[in-house]
């Protein structure tokens, strides 16, 4: 028998209706023993998520004005829940206990959790089981920061002394006690942390599309479904804008290179896309395009000066300009005499222009040029580096979409090639390198392809 942890997420538990399906999904594997719920999400494209209504609750009332509009809608939508499902839980009494709680000044993230605390006490009376309160079970440092260690001392106990149980998503505990959450999206995470603290032997994350696909479908129509993708590559895409699943996930179950399997709530049938800690190398000139990802709004900053390869120290000055305006770098391309640095514009938004003269004392450079506007996008594979010709295909199908590169990042890695360019040319260069190796690739080992 194989123990299995099922997260779901918001739009899987919009309604009574999307639940039933969730609960028809757990009992129909009885390896599925632990569940992670968000709160639940939209049921309509213009519907508001619950976690934003807590959000707006506590403004509200914190701001002393009074406009029962968010309660109400909070209340209703877990009483319909309740009712349709015909539970039990005391949905008034809990929310009567979170508004008096915000009024005695508990903070905007006891707030938010609200959403996963009161949809796990649904679900688990709905399938029996434990409920687990994951401010007892999941902690942070004072710093607000996930304390594993901690966590991984308590958390499994109390899941070994639950054969099955609900416990939600989202949040935690400070030293404190006070309740702290993940950023956005971080049921996840909780999920990982679950599957990693009782060493399950797969962590499914179950949500409303059908897996990762190689490239965003509102870019790429029809795009096609990656079937198996490693730890490394999801990295890569999501940090890239891949967005199905938190890129923080990841961390707890790697070390115990316990597979995720994305699915669709929707589809259970869909096998959906399994992430594995690692796949067999690929014989040399035989790359695997996992998939193709990329954002917007990047700013370049390049530095020259004669000799830069021979000044000691030089690389490093650069970095501590970045530190001392509390900043990051996505990448730093680099020649005999110039170095680029580029940054997200939400992080260097309001301090550019200070960025700069602190660069011009610092580092003394013969001159600094700033260029906006800029997207970037991840080539995302196996055995990229060993093959002969892939970066031309690259720009080739670029160069034909007439597509200008205003920057090209591989360095050492085997798994991704990262190319810049216009923000107004982006959702075109993704198109064209999808076409260039994910359809030509199709073609050529079609059944009907000339060569065969």
């Amino acid at each position: 028998m194989s123990l299995i942890v099922t997260k779901f997420g918001g739009t899987s538990l919009a309604d009574a209706d999307q639940i039933l399906k969730v609960k028809e999904i757990i009992e129909a594997n009885p390896d599925r023993r632990y569940v992670v719920p968000s709160a639940p999400g939209k049921r309509s494209p213009e519907d508001t998520k619950v976690t934003d209504l807590l959000y707006r609750l506590y403004d509200q009332l914190n701001q002393g004005r009074d406009e029962p509009e968010a309660e109400q809608k909070i209340r209703t939508r877990f009483r319909e829940i309740r009712d349709r499902l015909g539970l039990v839980t005391d949905v008034d009494g809990e929310l009567d206990e979170i508004v008096a709680e915000i009024r005695r000044g508990a903070s905007a993230d006891y707030a938010a959790s609200r959403g996963e605390y009161l949809n796990g006490m649904l679900l688990a009376d709905l399938l029996g089981w434990d409920f687990i309160d994951a401010s007892g079970a999941i902690f942070f440092d004072r710093n607000g920061v996930y304390d594993a260690n901690k966590t991984m001392s308590i958390l499994p106990r109390i899941l070994n002394s639950c054969e099955r149980a609900v416990i939600p998503g989202f949040y935690g505990s400070l030293p404190n006690g006070l309740v702290k959450t993940f950023s956005r999206g971080g049921s996840d995470i909780t999920g990982s942390i679950v599957a990693r603290a009782c060493g399950a032997d797969l962590y499914e994350n179950w949500t409303d599309v059908s897996g990762f696909m190689m490239a965003d479908p509102r870019l790429v129509p029809n795009a096609r479904r990656i079937d198996t993708i490693t730890y490394r590559e999801l990295r890569e895409l999501s940090y890239m804008g891949a967005s199905v699943l938190h890129e923080d996930s990841i961390f707890p179950v790697l070390e115990a290179a316990i597979p995720i399997n994305v699915r669709n709530t929707n589809d259970p049938e869909n096998s959906g896309t399994m992430i594995v800690p690692a796949l067999g190398k690929l014989p040399a000139g035989q790359p695997h395009i996992t998939g193709i990802a990329g954002k917007k709004n990047f700013t370049v900053i390049t530095l020259e000066k004669n000799g830069m390869n021979n000044e000691v120290g030089f690389v490093s000055r650069v970095l501590g300009c970045l530190e001392k305006f509390d900043l990051s770098f996505e990448h730093m391309p680099s020649s005999i005499d110039t170095v680029c640095i580029v940054i997200a514009d939400k992080r260097i938004r309001g301090c550019i222009e200070e960025l700069i003269d602190e660069l011009h004392v610092v580092c003394e450079p013969d001159s600094v040029e700033v260029s906006s506007n800029m997207a970037l996008i991840a080539t995302v594979g196996r055995g990229m580096i060993r093959q002969i010709g892939l970066s031309a295909r690259l720009f080739t199908a670029l160069a034909e979409e007439r597509i200008n590169v205003r920057m090209i990042d591989q360095g050492s890695s085997e798994i991704n090639l990262i190319v810049g360019v216009e923000n107004d040319d982006f959702e075109k260069a993704v198109r064209a390198i999808y076409n260039a190796f994910v359809e030509a690739d199709k073609k050529e080992h079609s059944p009907l392809s000339p060569e065969r």
